[in-house]
């Protein structure tokens, strides 16, 4: 008889094939340079120590194996700091920046602990790498695995989710405090957060001062696998990645996946006037995308360098960094920022078949995450729509400025508001992806919050000290009277049924929705529309504002409840309006607001979406449920004629935007009555929902 043998307990960690490797006699130092002409490991004894405790050089003829430099070190383990130091040639003007003297962060340190120190001779220090143990307690978690089709992404910023005095936690702006507000996300509904950059970034200026204008945001990477120190609780060194994972675990208890915001476009070391971190003094050449012959450095990030992630070297770096995550935190999924610099080969051009896109979509030790592109960036490239393969899903830009724009009032804007509700068949069809393919949003960490979008007509961004000048004019926002906050009541309630309109239309919309921290509650950046350095109450969540905007609350928390429990707005392939069910009816229906059907080329000014639900429902109540969808843009009340192809099912009221107070949603299906005589009025810029039971 076979005997098995119990296993230990699973445990994901990846061993990285470069940076500090920990063994159970001292470390291995392994680190890539293809032009140093000497390699040398500083080791330090405190984080606040300006000069190494020890020296240890690499032996040219011993130590070095090709164009990769590994030293062992015994005696030393985790908790041990150090920086690297390369020579080299010193030729900026063919893109060598070596410098003998600087301190270099290991480009695969797996944590950072201080921050900038200068010399008395004017010698940057950057913050020390540790060296980490990649062991925890997992306590037998695994990853969650929800399929994408039934995600609802919540974008929030570890800092400024608790850092506000208001939060009431007891580790604010922390790791640890984000664990603190767990109950509320989980009662909210969501399913997945979603982190602006956690990774390693700037807390000081390179001087060790507190910028001007801090990156707030961070998208500043400074070293791409280490979690960021200032998020952690502790200033123990390494402290962080403990509480990252502490937060990680916590987070799949409660249901809730993790997905990261990854910043490989750019790193904090900017062009050719900017400081000598790490990258540039270990293969300047290799890591960035350079121009005029190597003095300058290609800008596609708008950030002052481009990092070159289709050369091997890089490549094989963002592979290894991807499964450090994945395997040694657990994480649930990444969004790729401007991830069209990931389609650019190393002379800066679009290739059409880029092989990092393709690794990280095929990697099979990745097929577990959810992968997301901001498919476009900022040298002019958009591929919304044509990044990558069946793998890969897209923010969804133009569902965000059709949405808007319908809702704001724009003219012949039924169509598209129909293609997004749809889940952008034309942008993901052709290529036969899925409708989960599409990210749908309205507002994003970049840009006014929802409650700004309703509230002004122009960005205000005079507190960035840039002159107002940053930022994106292009925001398809209103007013609707008054600038700003108003005590006019009429505006008021016009703006609450606005925010309520575009909640309801990317909850009721096929694709995934993604909302931003604080939409919910009507969280306000006073008209910033780009607060990346805005690390105060203009950015942090006020948790006053959930008791004040309670209204609002249930009803986001309501519409959450409605998608979870209709198949019907989770569908896995396009609708056609040709697929027939078992009752001859397609799969989605248009009518005009006259109740018939809709005729694209002469657009009435209202709309009427008939979801039918299928003959088979998955609906764990054995319920099939069929929605009618009701949109008036217009800024006229209008009476809408509900179709009569809907007769015989009884309908009874889902949602309606116009209603202030109890009564705008009914998520338990225990609605009023639809009209007997099949007429329904709509306020100006209105939404309502009917639903319909269906035993199957």
């Amino acid at each position: 008889m076979l005997m098995r043998h119990p296993h230990p307990e699973l445990q994901f960690a990846y061993k990285l094939p470069y940076g500090a490797v920990v063994t159970d006699r001292g470390v291995q130092f392994v680190v890539f340079s293809r032009s140093a002409t000497a390699m040398r490991v500083l080791l330090y004894d405190r984080v606040e120590d300006r000069e190494p405790a020890e020296v240890i050089d690499f032996d040219r003829d011993t130590d070095r194996w090709g164009d990769v430099w590994s030293v062992f070190v015994p005696g030393v383990g985790p908790g041990q700091l150090y920086h690297f130091q390369a020579n080299g040639p010193f030729d900026p003007e063919s893109g060598h920046w070596f410098d003998g003297n600087a301190r270099l962060i290991d480009p695969y340190a797996k944590a950072l602990a201080g921050c900038f120190q200068k010399s008395t001779d004017g010698i940057i220090r950057p913050p020390k790498c540790v060296v980490v143990d990649d062991y925890f307690d997992w306590e037998g978690d695994r990853h969650i695995r929800r399929p994408l089709s039934e995600t609802i992404i919540y974008e929030t910023h570890v800092r400024g989710f608790t850092k506000s005095n208001t939060s009431r936690t007891k580790n604010s702006g922390t790791y640890l405090g984000l664990i603190e507000k767990i109950p509320y996300l989980k009662d909210l509904g969501i399913t997945a957060v979603e982190l602006m950059p956690v990774h390693e970034f700037p807390i000081l200026d390179i001087h060790g001062n507190q910028p001007e204008r801090p990156n707030y945001w961070g998208y500043d990477p400074m070293a791409f696998f280490a979690p960021h120190r200032g998020y952690a609780c502790s200033n123990a060194p390494g402290a962080q990645v403990n509480e990252f994972k502490q937060m990680v675990k916590a987070l799949h208890r409660a249901g809730i996946e993790v997905i990261l915001d990854v910043v490989f476009n750019h790193t904090c070391e900017g062009n050719e006037h900017g400081p000598v971190l790490s990258f540039k003094g270990l293969e300047n050449q290799v890591y960035y995308i350079l121009n005029s012959g190597g003095s300058h450095y290609s800008n596609y990030s708008g950030c002052g360098n481009t990092f070159n992630g289709n050369h091997p070297i890089c490549r094989e770096l963002i592979f290894h960094c991807l499964r450090h995550w994945v395997h040694n935190y657990h994480i649930d999924g990444f969004r790729f920022d401007l991830a069209s610099i990931l389609s650019r080969d190393r002379y800066g051009n679009l290739t059409p078949n880029p092989p990092l896109v393709e690794v990280i979509a095929e990697d099979p030790m990745l097929a577990d995450t959810k992968i997301i592109a901001e498919a476009w960036d900022a040298a002019g490239a958009y591929q919304v729509g044509s990044f990558g393969d069946l793998r890969w899903a897209e923010w969804n830009g133009r569902y965000r400025d059709d949405a808007r724009r319908f809702w704001r009032g724009d003219g012949d804007m039924l169509g598209p508001l129909a293609t997004r509700l749809a889940g952008s068949s034309d942008l993901y069809e052709h290529a036969g992806r899925a409708p989960y393919c599409s990210i749908n949003f309205i507002t994003s960490h970049d840009g006014f919050t929802l409650n700004d979008l309703v509230s002004f007509k122009e960005k205000h961004n005079e507190a960035n000290g840039e002159g107002n000048r940053d930022g994106d004019n292009h925001n398809c926002s209103d007013n609707y009277g008054v600038e700003g906050p108003t005590r006019r009541k009429p505006i008021e309630r016009l703006r609450l049924r606005q925010i309520k309109n575009m909640m309801a239309t990317l909850l009721l919309s096929q694709g995934v929705p993604m909302i931003v921290m604080g939409d919910e509650v009507r969280r306000t950046q006073k008209g910033n529309n780009n607060a990346y350095c805005q690390d105060n109450e203009i950015s942090w969540f006020n948790w006053t504002l959930v008791k004040r905007n309670q209204e609002l609350l249930n009803f986001v928390r309501g519409l959450i409840a409605v998608r979870k429990t209709i198949p019907t707005l989770r569908r896995t392939r396009f609708l056609t309006g040709r697929a027939f069910d078992a009752r001859g009816v397609p799969d989605v229906n248009w009518f005009s607001h006259f109740g018939l059907p809709y005729n694209w080329e002469q657009p009435s000014a209202g709309l009427i979406c008939w979801l039918p639900s299928p003959a088979l429902s998955d609906d764990p109540e054995g319920v099939g449920r069929d929605l009618l969808l009701l949109f008036n843009g217009t800024p006229d009340s209008m009476t809408f004629v509900l179709p009569e192809q809907i007769r015989g099912l009884r309908w009874s009221t889902l949602i309606n935007t116009s209603v202030e107070g109890e009564g705008d949603i009914y998520p338990d299906f225990d609605g009023p009555a639809a009209p007997a005589n099949r007429r329904v009025e709509l306020v100006y810029r209105s939404l309502q929902a009917f639903v319909a039971e269906r035993p199957n």
